[in-house]
C-alpha cells in the first residue's frame, strides 16, 4: 500500500500533484451519494480525498453497486482485508463497469484506487457509470445520456446530395501559388 512507500520525489512528484489537482471533491461527493442512494450502504458521503479512498478502498462497496444495478453480477464479494482479495474486488467492479457501458477510456485501473495513484479517474468511472444508471430503472447522476437520431434517407434523396457543391469545399477564387517565395532563394 501507498504508506509503506517512500514519498515521491521530483518529476514523480510533480507528477502526482498534477493528477491529485484534477480531484474533485463535488464530483466525489455527489458518487458517494449516488453509491448510498442505489446500494442504500450506510457510508460516509464526504468527498475529501482521505474518506472517499477509505470507503472504496477494498473494493467491497463497488461490488455492491455492480449487484444493485444488475444483481448476480459479482458472484463473490471477498471481504477479507487482503491486498490481493481487495484488487480481485475491484478488478470485478471495473469489469461490471465495462459490460454496463461504461468506456474503456472511462475506467481506472485497480491500483488507481488500491494504491491512491489516481482517484480522479475513480470519480470519472464512477459518474459514467452513474450516467448509465437509467438503463437500470435506478437513480442516475451527471447529464443525461444522448439517444441515438437514426436517419434514413432515400435514394433519391442521397443521389441529390452528391450533385451540391458544399461551400464547405472552399473556394480559392482563380490564386496560385507562382510567385510564392518563402525565405532565400537556392544559389547554385
Amino acid at each position: 500500500m501507498s504508506s509503506n512507500r517512500a514519498p515521491k520525489s521530483g518529476f514523480a512528484a510533480e507528477a502526482q500533484r498534477k493528477i491529485n489537482s484534477k480531484y474533485s471533491e463535488e464530483l466525489a461527493q455527489e458518487s458517494l451519494e449516488w453509491i448510498k442512494a442505489v446500494t442504500s450502504e450506510p457510508i460516509n458521503t464526504s468527498g475529501d480525498t482521505d474518506n472517499f479512498f477509505e470507503v472504496l478502498k477494498d473494493g467491497v462497496i463497488l461490488c455492491k453497486l455492480a449487484n444493485a444495478l444488475q444483481p448476480g453480477s459479482i458472484k463473490k464479494i471477498n471481504e477479507s482485508k487482503m491486498a490481493f482479495k481487495c484488487m480481485e474486488n475491484i478488478s470485478a467492479f471495473l469489469e461490471c463497469a465495462k459490460n454496463f457501458g461504461v468506456p474503456t477510456q472511462e475506467t481506472f485501473q485497480s491500483v488507481d484506487l488500491w494504491e491512491r495513484q489516481n482517484l480522479n479517474s475513480v470519480v470519472i468511472c464512477l459518474q459514467s457509470l452513474g450516467r448509465k444508471a437509467a438503463n437500470f430503472n435506478k437513480p442516475s447522476i451527471g447529464p443525461k445520456e444522448a439517444d441515438k437520431n437514426v436517419r434514413n434517407f432515400s435514394d433519391e434523396q442521397l443521389r441529390a446530395g452528391q450533385n451540391v457543391i458544399s461551400l464547405q469545399y472552399g473556394s480559392n477564387k482563380g490564386a496560385t501559388q507562382s510567385g510564392i517565395n518563402f525565405g532565400n532563394t537556392r544559389h547554385m
